[in-house]
């Protein structure tokens, strides 16, 4: 066989073909029958298939009439916006002047001159209510951090949320290691709530001992407890 030309071309005629070289020969009449009968069973399902139509989902809706009203119906403005929450701060607590004492100078009071220290059989209890307590060196506080979650945690969800805070006076008892013996309310106010929540807090807070000249001692004070929101 001369290259280019077809295996086929020269092939036996009859019995001689394989059942290959018949399949190859044949496939030109397979495909276009496929083709024509696949054409006929389409348009066939087409034809006679039951026209389909959509089911009728249509509505309809009465129409809406404005009512106007009289004119001795005065409509009310709309609300306020509430205010955001906040968060409580704790403003500086400063005692009062009028529980203190001018600071001590040995220059002004010489040591010769001084009054001797109270006894130790002195037995009068000043812790049951306030009263002048003398001291050198004031108490301060020494866990702010606390105290300010302590404040936030017991601020009165109803009054924080609606912006609303106040200064409560409160008297403490402080023993001589710092410990809050006994805490009264000296001046509310003006909320009930928020004069508990300070008492609440009273005996969280922590300070450093009062001094007398050289000596710890028990004192009154007073301090603000201020809740209000930013």
């Amino acid at each position: 066989m001369n290259p280019g030309e077809h295996p086929l071309a020269e092939a036996p005629l009859g019995d001689s073909l394989t059942a290959n070289e018949r399949f190859k020969r044949s496939f030109t009449s397979w495909f276009w029958g496929s083709m024509i009968l696949a054409a006929l069973l389409h348009f066939s399902l087409f034809y006679f298939w039951p026209e389909m139509t959509a089911a009728d989902v249509s509505y309809s809706a009465e129409e809406l009439t404005a009512i106007e009203l009289p004119p001795e119906i005065e409509i009310p403005p709309p609300p306020e916006a509430i205010a955001r929450p906040a968060t409580p701060v704790m403003t500086a607590a400063e005692i009062n002047e009028d529980v203190t004492i001018a600071p001590t100078t040995f220059e002004d009071n010489p040591v010769e001159a001084l009054p001797p220290p109270p006894t130790e059989t002195t037995t009068t209890d000043i812790s049951a209510a306030p009263t002048f307590t003398p001291f050198t060196v004031q108490p301060d506080i020494r866990n702010r951090d606390e105290l300010a979650r302590a404040m936030e945690r017991e601020y009165p969800p109803l009054l924080r949320d609606a912006g609303i805070g106040g200064t409560v006076i409160v008297h403490f008892f402080i023993d001589e290691e710092g410990v809050v013996r006994n805490s009264v309310l000296a001046e509310s106010s003006g909320h009930g709530a928020l004069d508990e929540a300070a008492l609440r807090i009273a005996p969280i807070i922590e300070f450093t001992p009062a001094l007398n000249r050289d000596r710890r001692v028990p004192v009154w004070i007073r301090l603000p407890i201020t809740f209000q929101t930013r």
